[in-house]
């Protein structure tokens, strides 16, 4: 591991305290413009996602309001919450062909996008120590009257995420602050995520608030509109 990611993950708690859980539950809300944009609000309002934290496998109980969704990078499943089969995508990033940034989509085509940036945030930055990962620091970033250290990363072809090459940016406290990535299946879309009020639960910090803009061509953000809006209530390994 790069120094910055040593530092980065000993402020989150340490790389063996995380060793010990395999499930990430977390209760929590996602909003924001990108879900009107796309005709598919308020499908993730007050969600249980739960992460497994050795494989890319994500559940949301709750979805659109009374169902639940299965994940995996190639297939998603819908069903109630009794178990009845709803609807099904097998290799659902295929979907997401010819797409640009206001293209309508479909329940799952959000389903599939939410569940694997989430599997992203709420496992970052202990994911980046995981085999396959390429770490670099590069040039510091100076906002909000910080001097923050950039790590970029290079995600194993394997990961379904936004893209293959992100940046996240870590304050003198070695927590994050901002994640920067292009939004593949959005047509290339720009996302600076920025990341906020840390809450310790079981010994990990885990940020309870993140909001996402676009970024233009200097990597300044883009204030309006606020395009994800992510609130977590509460957070369980185990």
């Amino acid at each position: 591991m790069s120094d910055l990611l040593t530092e980065a993950v000993e402020a989150q708690g340490g790389l063996e305290r995380w060793k010990k859980f395999g499930v990430l539950e977390a209760s929590l809300s996602v909003g924001g413009r990108i879900w009107h944009f796309k005709q598919q609000p308020d499908l993730f309002d007050k969600v249980l996602f739960e992460i497994d934290l050795q494989q890319e496998r994500v559940t949301v109980d709750g979805f659109a309001g009374n169902a639940r969704l299965f994940f995996t990078p190639d297939r998603l499943r819908l069903e109630t919450r009794d178990g009845t089969p709803i609807e099904s995508r097998d290799n659902p990033r295929d979907a997401f062909a010819g797409h640009v940034g206001d293209t309508p989509w479909d329940r799952l085509h959000a389903g599939y996008f939410c569940s694997y940036a989430l599997w992203t945030y709420l496992s970052s930055p202990f994911l980046y120590t995981r085999k396959g990962f390429e770490t670099e620091e590069i040039d510091p970033w100076n906002e909000d009257g910080e001097t923050w250290r950039r790590l970029k990363v290079t995600f194993p072809p394997s990961v379904a995420s936004h893209s293959r090459v992100q940046v996240t940016h870590f304050g003198p406290d070695g927590l994050m602050r901002r994640h920067d990535y292009s939004v593949d299946v959005m047509g290339g879309a720009t996302g600076a995520n920025y990341i906020s009020n840390y809450r310790e639960f079981q010994g990990i910090k885990v940020p309870t608030t993140r909001r996402v803009y676009a970024y233009d061509q200097n990597l300044k953000k883009v204030p309006e509109p606020t395009l994800v809006t992510i609130d977590i209530d509460k957070v369980t390994l185990r």
